[in-house]
């Protein structure tokens, strides 16, 4: 009996110490994306954002693999290599661009010539110079965001090929097959993931314990 009551306290304060965790680490969460969500409207007025950027020869897919692997697949396509997600999936036998920083670990393996870089975390306003400055420099921009497919939310990465400040425009070549054009407070609203609508909790806890990000670009610059 004495046996069985150090177990139930035991278990009852390992269960306290794992909601503590828990619950401050989503505290933590919250705080990091009221430090991101910053004020954007003076983009509009910066003269460097006066002229429309835009990246030609981007083909749009439909991915069958992975949205990773699909932008992967994009992205070789408009450099003019032969990467699939199929070739990647018969690679691995598996999809190994989970997350982050194992995408930014896989662009860096496939296109050598290049150096990819994951920032993570980003100020609106930095993202968007980020993102301004890679494609003025020729880049497409991959990313992370919330997406919808088939109604349904989902964590997503796809390629940023425009940006069009004054008109209030970011274009993005979507791996669920076909090219969005988002204003930019919509654009924002899915890498900050506000747009998500009912975020299950095991996903809250993905960003919370650091496996997910928010406003999250991956800068690919020639080696």
């Amino acid at each position: 009996m004495k046996v069985l009551k150090r177990i139930i306290i035991v278990t009852v304060i390992v269960l306290a110490i794992l909601a503590v965790i828990i619950a401050v680490s989503l505290i933590m969460l919250q705080t990091r994306s009221n430090e991101i969500n910053t004020d954007f409207s003076g983009i509009y007025t910066n003269e460097k954002y006066t002229g429309p950027v835009y990246i030609d020869g981007v083909d749009v897919i439909t991915q069958d693999v992975s949205c990773g692997y699909a932008v992967i697949e994009m992205f070789s396509s408009w450099c003019g290599k032969g990467i699939t997600e199929e070739s990647l999936y018969s690679e691995y036998g598996r999809v190994v661009t989970s997350t982050g920083q194992s995408f930014c670990d896989e662009m860096n393996k496939q296109f050598p010539e290049y150096k990819t870089s994951m920032h993570r975390y980003l100020k609106n306003t930095e993202l968007i110079d980020l993102v301004y400055d890679s494609l003025s420099a020729g880049m497409p921009v991959p990313f992370e965001w919330a997406a919808q497919y088939e109604g349904e939310w989902t964590l997503h990465y796809s390629l940023i090929v425009g940006a069009d400040i004054p008109g209030d425009k970011i274009t993005v070549a979507n791996p669920y097959g076909y090219v969005e054009e988002l204003s930019v407070a919509d654009f924002l609203s899915r890498t900050t993931y506000e747009a998500y609508n009912n975020m299950p909790l095991f996903l809250k806890l993905g960003f919370a314990f650091d496996i997910f990000e928010k406003n999250t670009v991956f800068i690919v610059n020639k080696g």
